[in-house]
């Protein structure tokens, strides 16, 4: 099954407002999983919601259409859940609502804490053992998703001293990760709002590739960010990248690569050979997020199950991620949560990790689903094909995790 609209630019904006949040701290989100919380709720708006629509970046007919084509054929490398769970006798508008929702969304009784819990940890691969919201007594509507993905590299990455990373991100590590000559790609590309940028690509057996992009230091992390979805869709689709030949940039150091010349044998055309190689840091990221804010659909997406439900009160939403990048996988995993109750909340002390580690030099990285890589010369499959192409996870990497065997 294909949807008949393209999310990929959609969600590259979605994605900007979630990563905004952030800024240039160490985190990791899932844009995807947040999306996809709102979409569900558009059968929940049958007269239209304009800022549920706007945020969505397409109309609600096409959101409900794309939520369901990624739910009931998911990818071969990425578990994707969804359940809806009420605590309200049924009624022709949520029987309705119900109906039209993916047939792979899990509904029923709003479960106790425990249970959803263990539903979190269940869908996501154990990567993330509870709920981003806490259940209240006055809840009536609890709607999450769920993405997770465990895959390995074709090819694992090598080490080496972490003197070869140089920068702020080698601080506090003895190794890092350096790219085989096989199952990896790296080049330099220009991005118009950038200018030149090194690009890396590690491919999993799976059919997952993580593209990592660095741009010079003083770039904005959102622009870095907008660039590698960019770029990571376009490796994975085929697309247009302004790629730069070695040959048309300085030998010597830079701020992001260090270009050599030497006389060798070759083969390659005009006897201009041009080899890429890359290390890159280890790294890991948890993160909780915020998905109250109205560009991002939640709140409005909470009005229309309202509205279906005959409720009036409150609501919250939010999402907890995390990501770990290592010599011989990747895996990533988030929860999106939204819950409806009947009264106002009552405000309540607690607390909160955020990554705040700042570094003068991150670099952003974008999961992207693909064919697996079996199949990577075959014509495409029917197989998950509703997924090949979008970005799942993304994340703005500051800090370095020691490499460990």
């Amino acid at each position: 099954m294909t949807t008949a609209v393209d999310l990929r630019a959609p969600l590259a904006r979605y994605a900007s407002l979630l990563h905004a949040t952030a800024g240039p701290t160490h985190h990791v989100a899932s844009p995807l999983g947040a999306w996809l919380l709102a979409a569900l709720c558009a059968p929940a708006a049958p007269g239209g919601s304009a800022e549920l629509e706007t945020a969505l970046g397409v109309d609600l007919a096409s959101a409900s259409s794309i939520a369901r084509a990624l739910l009931d054929d998911p990818h071969p490398a990425v578990l994707a859940a969804a359940a809806l769970w009420l605590d309200r006798q049924p009624s022709a508008a949520v029987d309705s609502w119900l109906a039209a929702l993916p047939s792979s969304v899990e509904t029923g009784p709003l479960p106790s804490q425990p249970v959803a819990n263990a539903w979190a940890d269940e869908h996501t691969l154990g990567l993330i053992k509870e709920m981003p919201l806490k259940i209240r007594p006055d809840t009536v509507l609890l709607l999450a998703t769920a993405l997770a993905t465990k895959v390995s590299w074709v090819r694992p990455f090598t080490l080496a001293p972490s003197s070869r990373l140089g920068g702020p991100l080698a601080d506090g590590v003895d190794q890092v990760l350096e790219m085989p000559d096989h199952g990896h790609d790296a080049f330099i590309a220009r991005v118009p709002s950038i200018g030149d940028v090194a690009v890396h690509t590690g491919y999993a057996v799976e059919g997952l590739r993580v593209t990592s992009v660095i741009a010079p230091p003083s770039t904005p992390a959102s622009s870095v960010l907008a660039a590698a979805y960019d770029l990571a869709v376009a490796s994975a689709t085929r697309g247009p990248i302004d790629r730069r030949s070695l040959y048309d940039l300085p030998v010597g150091d830079g701020p992001l690569w260090t270009i050599r010349e030497e006389a060798t044998r070759t083969t390659a055309p005009g006897g201009r050979e041009e080899v890429y190689k890359a290390v890159l840091p280890a790294w890991s990221a948890s993160s909780e997020h915020d998905l109250n804010r109205p560009e991002l659909g939640l709140p409005a997406a909470a009005g229309a199950a309202m509205s279906t439900l005959g409720v009036e009160g409150w609501h919250e939403a939010a999402q907890v991620a995390m990501a770990r990048y290592t010599r011989v996988g990747f895996e990533a995993a988030a929860v999106s949560a939204m819950m409806v109750g009947v009264s106002a909340p009552i405000p309540q002390d607690g607390f909160r990790r955020t990554a705040e580690l700042r570094f003068g030099h991150p670099y952003a990285v974008v999961a992207v689903a693909d064919r697996p890589w079996r199949d990577c010369w075959q014509p495409d499959t029917a197989e998950g094909a509703a997924w090949m192409g979008l970005p799942v996870f993304s994340a703005w990497v500051a800090q370095a995790d020691e490499v460990t065997s």
